[in-house]
């Protein structure tokens, strides 16, 4: 293990899965997406992360036309805090015996469409799941964890269910839902906080810090209250209309250092996915990789400058006053 100490002006923070920890809500989100559109929710995890949700919507929606796009990010990304609100409300429901055995899904779980299909190109897999920053456990996925709840709906000799004339649709899709529902509600997907952010923001000052993330204004904002994070006054999100693309383009970054009033080439980039990590050395930025929801070995090639576990490698302390302050960090790597 060795450190290395250097000076900066500013730091620029990625926001979900580099403060915050909800890759489990996320992959639900992503994978309701997945589900009714019959692909291997897997495959639109692993595109999906570290990217904005109308790049993504785009792409795996086309048929959503430009003037309906902010509705749908918006809905999506509320979904998302749906998700990650679902254990606990649903908690709070049956404490109170409020709970219907007959009622399809609950008020916290996002439906799925009913125009879903789901056939064998489709079929459910394994994907790299985020490590828990409370156990260091590698957590189940979100596909490991429907495929589990469908096999227990369907039965040992058949298959997944194909939606066509032969097959029964209506209750082929309720299986699906079945499934669906109890694997969303029975999952806590809470956002957390991650380890070493808490210090890190309380040793830099205020207007020398900014978050420029992939999620919109719903979400990120959402997000960060709900783990006692205030957004900071620069804030850039997805749906900033001063943006001209987002992550892997350094834009957001950009964006950000000039809100601040630094050169984004002294500042520091905090990222996690290897869309962000570009996005960031694209800007110039000193970048710092945390392995909070990629193994070092997906994320080492992206041209970070250091790839630490999490923010607890790093300190952070203050050099003289006013508009001659710098930062000065120290990472251990």
């Amino acid at each position: 293990m060795q450190s290395t100490t250097f000076h900066a002006d500013a730091v620029l923070f990625d926001m979900d899965g580099t403060l915050t920890d909800s890759i489990a809500a996320v992959e639900a989100a992503w994978g309701a997406v997945a589900v009714d559109l019959g692909i291997d929710p897997e495959t639109v995890i692993a595109a999906t992360h570290g990217k904005r949700a109308i790049d993504n919507l785009a792409f795996y929606r086309p048929e959503i036309k430009a003037h309906e796009m902010d509705a749908a990010v918006e809905a999506f990304e509320q979904s998302i805090l749906d998700f990650a609100d679902s254990f606990k409300k649903c908690a709070e429901r049956r404490a109170i015996g409020c709970e219907s055995s007959e009622s399809g899904f609950g008020e916290s779980t996002p439906a799925l469409s009913p125009t879903s299909a789901f056939s064998r190109s489709g079929s459910l897999s394994t994907p790299s799941s985020p490590t828990d920053p409370t156990t260091g456990a590698r957590r189940p996925s979100f596909a490991t964890r429907l495929s589990d709840m469908l096999a227990s709906a369907i039965p040992e000799d058949s298959v997944l269910p194909v939606f066509d004339e032969s097959i029964d649709k209506k209750r082929a899709y309720a299986d699906i839902e079945a499934a669906w529902e109890t694997e969303a509600d029975s999952v806590d997907r809470s956002i957390r906080i991650l380890p070493g952010v808490k210090d890190m923001i309380a040793c830099i000052p205020d207007g020398r810090y900014a978050v420029a993330t992939s999620g919109a204004k719903t979400y990120a904002y959402g997000a960060m209250t709900r783990v006692g994070i205030t957004p900071p006054p620069v804030t850039i999100t997805a749906d900033d209309k001063r943006l001209k693309a987002g992550k892997p383009a350094p834009d957001p970054f950009l964006l950000a250092a000039s809100c601040l009033g630094f050169d984004a080439e002294r500042c520091v980039v905090f990222e996690d996915s290897p869309s962000g990590i570009r996005a960031g050395v694209a800007s110039g930025a000193t970048v710092i990789a945390v392995c909070t929801s990629h193994e070092r070995s997906k994320i080492e090639d992206c041209g970070a400058h250091f790839v630490v576990e999490d923010m607890r490698k790093v300190q952070c302390r203050t050099e003289g006053e006013g508009a001659m302050t710098q930062l000065v960090f120290t990472v251990e790597h």
